[in-house]
């Protein structure tokens, strides 16, 4: 099992980062120009996921905004990967 990460290792990490903690999650939203960017946007998430069975909380809200949840179910909290995770899907929305 994945060994969960401690508060301090937690707040290291979101430090600079647009993700904020949310109890035993990491959350961050995005705003889209449209509906289709939005759901494009999802769609590399779901690619990028997939690959690392790795999977979010998606939220697509609005017409135009999406939110995404990361934790580890399995190891109850939040663990590297979910940070590695989120590093991935900055990187998708471009």
């Amino acid at each position: 099992m994945t060994e969960l990460l401690s508060d301090e290792a937690i707040e290291e990490r979101l430090r600079d980062s647009e993700w904020r903690r949310a109890g035993d999650e990491i959350v961050r939203d995005w705003k889209f120009a449209d509906f289709a960017e939005a759901m494009r946007f999802v769609g590399r998430v779901a690619e990028a996921a997939e690959e690392a069975n790795h999977h979010p909380d998606i939220l697509v809200h609005g017409w135009n905004k999406v939110r995404l949840s990361l934790t580890n179910h399995s190891a109850g909290g939040l663990t590297e990967p979910d940070f590695e995770m989120a590093t991935k899907f900055d990187a998708l929305t471009g």
